[in-house]
């Protein structure tokens, strides 16, 4: 990814605490000579790897779970918080004009192998951790185990696991850094000001430690 030193984020720690944030990841890989990309939630362990490891589940019939995709190098696009910057959020429009729209947005790119598991065993164990990270918080949180076992027995014969230890890591925390003071405190007061909860999101990054938000 394009990355202006401006912009750029390098620190492990700050790295770890947005992958840390992850709900939905992109999966991209080239299949036949073809980029192909899926959506899929998977979990971040910090502790396996020098980087850390992304499990999650795709549907058996899918090119990326094939056993020939095992081992096949992959990049896992992780966005954050994103949001639409309006010039009229900048003092400096009233003194120059010089001013133009732009996207602030924070995002990880995570480069590794998968490998592929069907064990069902740990394919329950998988989506059990899932569901349970996505629950939490609920004032009625669903389990795996809510449902009958047959039909979860059944339910995870069409899908296989995949984990992928994170060989590199590129971070980007494109957040007006390149605006003054001034015209980075106006983007932040029409952020927060705004009605749509994503704006708020990126208000909280820019005035927050990296990772913090």
């Amino acid at each position: 990814m394009y990355r202006p030193p401006a912009f750029a984020e390098d620190d492990p720690a700050a790295l770890a605490a947005m992958l840390s944030e992850v709900r939905l990841v992109t999966l991209v890989a080239s299949v036949d000579g073809v980029p192909v990309a899926d959506h899929l939630p998977m979990l971040f362990d910090p502790a396996r790897g020098p980087h850390g490891t992304l499990t999650g589940h795709l549907a058996r019939a899918n090119p990326q779970a094939l056993p020939e995709a095992d081992g096949r190098p992959v990049l896992v696009v992780v966005t954050g918080p994103e949001a639409y910057v309006s010039p009229a959020w900048y003092p400096s429009k009233a003194e120059t004009g010089k001013v133009v729209p732009t996207w602030n947005y924070v995002a990880v790119h995570a480069w590794g192998r998968p490998r592929r598991f069907d064990d069902p065993e740990r394919l329950l164990a998988l989506v059990s951790a899932l569901t349970d990270a996505h629950e939490v918080g609920r004032a009625d949180p669903w389990s795996v185990a809510d449902a009958p076992a047959d039909f979860i027995r059944a339910q995870l014969k069409g899908i296989v696991g995949i984990e992928i230890e994170i060989e590199r890591l590129e971070g980007k925390r494109k957040l007006s850094q390149n605006r003054g003071p001034a015209d980075r405190a106006g983007v932040v007061a029409g952020l927060a000001a705004s009605p749509d909860a994503r704006d708020h999101a990126v208000a909280a990054q820019m005035t927050s430690p990296p990772g913090v938000a």
